[in-house]
């Protein structure tokens, strides 16, 4: 969002991590993961920084879930096993629930979540 509210400006890392008080470590991983998927463009160097590869309105809600959460699975039966897992119906429960909340987030992009008063917010830290 930060990044989408200064549309084609670049920054560093350093600066986001400071306007938004957030760990840097965890800032740079994030940025390079994004950056491999073509969402954000990045360049080292003197003149380097980091800026949107895309426009925000072609960036979905569920991908970004999708791509920054480890495992998707909402209940883990497997390990340990659980002597339910046959007949359990909590597990299809959860599966479909999670189905509901990735098709809603689906509806909404980057560019939907960045109305004006969070684009002001954005604008006064930086």
């Amino acid at each position: 969002m930060y990044l989408a509210a200064m549309q084609e400006e670049r920054t560093t890392i350093q600066q986001m991590t400071e306007s938004l008080d957030i760990s840097k470590n965890h800032t740079m991983k994030i940025v390079n993961k994004l950056a491999h998927t073509g969402w954000l463009t990045a360049n080292r160097g003197k003149n380097g920084g980091i800026c949107l590869g895309v426009e925000p309105k072609r960036i979905s809600v569920r991908s970004v879930v999708e791509l920054m959460e480890q495992t998707l699975v909402p209940v883990n039966c497997e390990s340990p096993p659980c002597v339910l897992n046959q007949r359990c119906e909590l597990k299809k429960i959860l599966w479909d629930a999670q189905q509901q909340y990735l098709k809603h987030l689906a509806q909404f992009t980057l560019a939907d979540l960045l109305n004006k008063a969070t684009r002001d917010i954005i604008t006064l830290i930086e």
